[in-house]
């Protein structure tokens, strides 16, 4: 009995170990949570509807960004006094011509590359994160076409947990920090 109490302990120390788990970063759940699965679900609608809702702050990082409609509602958000920020992965903006990039750069939003990382991968965008009921949209859903369309992809939509929205928008803000302005004209 005392060999098998030491093997689990020496068994839980060791995947412990491995994989690095660090309760440092639980954070309680408060709020709701709305979700959304394609193909079949409109993922890129409660992204859209949700972009709609906010009354202050948008901070997007995005692997790939080609969907006009999730374009559109940034660009709606701006013209209404809400202040829109974009952080993309650098190689996926300079390898795909992306009309709905072109049409955030030309409405005048605040869009960087990110080329610290082999691949800049997140899809987040945070939403009135000092309200007090602020958003979290996140999940595997780049905010493209084929994600809605071709992929099997999830979306989450996180409302209600100020906690979890500060420490997304700590991650955002180190990778804004190197993160390079994109120009209305830019060269490959």
């Amino acid at each position: 009995m005392k060999s098998l109490r030491l093997a689990l302990l020496l068994a839980s120390w060791t995947l412990t170990s491995a994989y690095g788990f660090d309760a440092a970063n639980v954070i309680q759940a408060t709020g709701t949570i709305e979700y959304a699965f394609t193909p079949g679900g409109d993922a890129a609608g409660l992204i859209v509807r949700t972009i709609d809702s906010a009354n202050s702050q948008i901070l997007v990082q995005a692997f790939s960004f080609t969907h006009r409609d999730i374009a559109d509602a940034l660009i709606r958000a701006h013209l209404r006094g809400v202040d829109v920020q974009i952080i993309a992965d650098r190689e996926q903006t300079d390898a795909i011509e992306s009309a709905a990039m072109q049409a955030l750069v030309g409405a005048g939003l605040s869009v960087f590359t990110d080329a610290e990382h082999s691949a800049a991968h997140n899809k987040v965008i945070i939403l009135d994160r000092n309200s007090k009921r602020p958003s979290l949209i996140t999940g595997s859903f780049n905010f493209t076409f084929a994600a809605q369309n071709r992929n099997a992809e999830n979306v989450l939509v996180l409302r209600g947990n100020p906690e979890l929205a500060q420490a997304f928008f700590a991650n955002w803000q180190q990778h804004r920090l190197h993160a390079i302005a994109l120009g209305k004209t830019r060269s490959k």
